[in-house]
């Protein structure tokens, strides 16, 4: 149970060497979750930028916390959430105690959120917002990796449950690393409207970009609202910020450390 007295909230993300907005978001929806005060102390740490993975395991020295939620800030529970993670903060399972008699508990990675269908569904609103949804296709785009098979699992439980809503004449899943790519997203729809929605948790190189060359747009081309659509191949493309950007996501963030309790937990990998 979280407590604003004895509970910590830890948000671990990626972040980058090369791309300072990697880390952005994360940061925001940390701020934002400190000034509602509902936890003791609220921090967040980086695979790939400071304050580390590691140097984690030394915050939150107040003796009087006795709780630390750790949200994965990732969308897919791959590689990353279920080994990297675990490794670096020295996680034994869902629950690990330390020597202090503190209590850290894993939560689920905020792309397992079940708010996730909705806020892509808004982000292609706000982006396409008067377009005939018979005549578009909506591609959800993933990483992918052959690191973890789990890595494009998001994605497609994300397509697989807007599919059903019957909103769009396509709703597809595309990657950067995996079949069926992005790169190929031309092939892959019919209609004249494109719809592409990168399920990231921020606007860093991938989905800034990495998924735009893909996607055949010019380089210095806008990305978001104000650069659409894209004229590409007679087809009119729109192409949407990442979902992680939402201020919405502090929400999410909250609800998965709330949610603790509640099964399934995350193995861990050997």
């Amino acid at each position: 149970m979280v407590s604003c007295s004895t509970s910590a909230l830890l948000i671990a993300g990626h972040g980058s060497t090369v791309n300072p907005n990697s880390s952005s978001p994360t940061l925001m929806h940390a701020a934002e979750i400190r000034r509602r005060g509902l936890f003791a102390d609220v921090a967040c740490c980086f695979w790939k930028e400071e304050p580390s993975l590691r140097d984690a395991r030394f915050f939150f020295q107040d003796s009087a916390i006795t709780d630390v939620f750790v949200v994965p800030n990732f969308i897919s529970e791959g590689y990353f959430t279920r080994t990297v993670i675990p490794r670096e903060l020295e996680l034994t399972g869902p629950e690990t105690n330390r020597w202090n008699d503190q209590t850290w508990k894993y939560c689920q990675p905020v792309g397992n959120h079940e708010g996730m269908t909705e806020l892509l569904l808004q982000r292609a609103r706000e982006v396409a917002p008067e377009i005939p949804p018979a005549e578009t296709s909506l591609l959800i785009v993933g990483h992918g990796t052959s690191l973890n098979d789990n890595s494009a699992v998001a994605a497609k439980h994300q397509a697989d449950i807007i599919r059903t809503l019957n909103q769009y004449a396509a709703v597809l899943n595309v990657y950067m690393e995996e079949p069926p790519l992005v790169s190929d997203w031309l092939a892959l729809t019919e209609t004249p409207n494109v719809v592409v929605v990168p399920f990231f948790v921020s606007d860093g190189l991938h989905s800034f970009e990495d998924i735009p060359a893909m996607l055949g747009m010019q380089s210095g081309d806008s990305i978001g609202e104000s650069g659409n659509p894209h004229a590409l191949h007679g087809r009119s493309l729109y192409y949407s910020p990442a979902i992680g950007t939402d201020p919405k996501f502090a929400d999410v963030i909250i609800e998965q450390a709330t949610a603790f309790s509640r099964p399934p937990k995350l193995e861990f990998a050997s």
